[in-house]
């Protein structure tokens, strides 16, 4: 048998069958509160007047020679505000009190009295702690009250049990509220927690998606950038010079599978199917440099590169800055051969001390038709992505001279955690 929600599973079958019939309780009065009070004052109403049509409350009365309608309505007086017990409780114990005092100084003591102490656990339940004191105020004064009309019963008969009925059932509402606030935390933690969760998988699955997009655009653009440098140099040889059209062509077959290679290594450890069979292969590093400036070369841009260290002994930064560096100064050259026109020339500076890796990227050229990189397109976004993931600086502009420059400068920190 499958346990209830809030069981416990290694309870015995006794305690878990009163912890289910508790919930079924507890369900029914959240679906039908008014139903539920209604049951529970008629219960009660019915007992207080069986009471007085049946002259029990005179074998306990000081004076039992009373009306009966003085009787009757004490009862129900005593009996019918349960009613309203959960959303009025403090006016409607303040009513109660009236009675319950008439019902001491008549002498009556009817036993519907003690209905007042579900008033009491209901204001611990609901309402400031603070309440309690006027409501012990409520209960006990109409006790006190009935002591010194009818002394022969004397204090320990009336007051003091009503000051220790109305301490017990003061806790049990305090403990009964804990309880539920307590249970409520829980759950609001559990809820919040679920929601901090649901936020920072869709932070992680958008960057991941951004990290992703960066990569394809670096491998995808600079790679067709080369290509259809190459295409667009071919085709003009083809004519004059059939062997460096065929160069031409070979080129572009070897930076195409290059391209394919690269792209499939990314595709391939998205995968979950078969996470191992993805081909891993190095991520370029400041060595492969003179390997980009060959392809870039080969497209047509002439370019010049420099690497330098100081002192040189100073060892190269980390993987994850090289490949910044790699991909910072790819994309400048991608920039250059879609933006800089046929006569542009690219310089490569990359410079690395002990505190920084610094790479300035500059293309000159002498054409008027040259058009200007977007600062918003993914190429100037990604580089600035790449520099703020190691707390770097980039700085892009035009040259008063023509042409375009870009300065990367990375603080030689480790690397950061994938």
């Amino acid at each position: 048998m499958t346990p209830a929600p809030n069981s416990t599973p290694d309870a015995p079958p006794l305690t878990r069958r009163i912890q289910r019939l508790i919930q079924r309780v507890r369900a029914f009065d959240r679906r039908h509160p008014s139903a539920w009070d209604l049951l529970l004052t008629g219960f009660f109403v019915t007992a207080a007047l069986i009471d007085y049509g049946e002259g029990g409350w005179q074998t306990i009365a000081h004076n039992a020679n009373l009306p009966d309608w003085l009787v009757c309505s004490m009862s129900l007086g005593l009996s019918v505000p349960l009613l309203w017990r959960r959303r009025h409780p403090l006016p409607v114990l303040t009513a109660m009190s009236l009675i319950a005092l008439a019902n001491s100084l008549t002498g009556a003591v009817l036993q519907a009295a003690l209905l007042q102490f579900f008033l009491v656990f209901n204001i611990a339940l609901r309402l400031p702690l603070k309440t309690l004191w006027w409501a012990a105020v409520l209960v006990v004064g109409p006790s006190v009250a009935g002591a010194l009309r009818f002394p022969d019963g004397g204090w320990d008969g009336q007051v003091i049990p009503a000051i220790w009925v109305f301490s017990v059932v003061a806790l049990l509402g305090i403990a009964v509220r804990t309880r539920r606030d307590y249970t409520e935390a829980l759950l609001d933690r559990a809820r919040r927690l679920e929601v901090e969760r649901d936020q920072q998988a869709q932070l992680a699955a958008a960057a991941e998606r951004t990290r992703i997009a960066r990569e394809m655009h670096d491998i995808i653009g600079h790679n067709l950038s080369v290509i259809t440098g190459l295409a667009d140099g071919g085709r003009y040889a083809a004519a004059k010079s059939p062997e460096r059209a065929v160069q031409a062509l070979d080129a572009i077959s070897t930076t195409s599978r290059t391209a394919l290679t690269e792209l499939r290594r990314l595709l391939g450890v998205l995968r979950d199917d078969e996470p191992p069979a993805a081909e891993l292969t190095p991520q370029p590093t400041l060595t492969d440099l003179h390997q980009l400036m060959d392809g870039v070369r080969a497209a047509g841009l002439p370019v010049r590169m420099t690497v330098s260290r100081h002192p040189d002994s100073v060892p190269p930064p980390g993987p994850g800055q090289q490949l910044t560096v790699y991909r910072v100064v790819q994309e400048a050259l991608t920039n250059t051969l879609k933006h800089a026109g046929p006569d542009a020339t690219a310089e490569v500076n990359v410079n690395y001390t002990p505190q920084a890796i610094t790479a300035t990227i500059t293309d000159k050229t002498t054409s008027t038709h040259t058009s200007i990189p977007s600062p918003e397109g993914r190429g100037i976004t990604g580089m600035r992505e790449r520099t703020a993931l190691y707390e770097g600086t980039l700085e892009t502009g035009a040259r008063p001279t023509g042409g375009w420059r870009i300065h990367l400068h990375l603080p030689r920190n480790e690397d950061p955690e994938p």
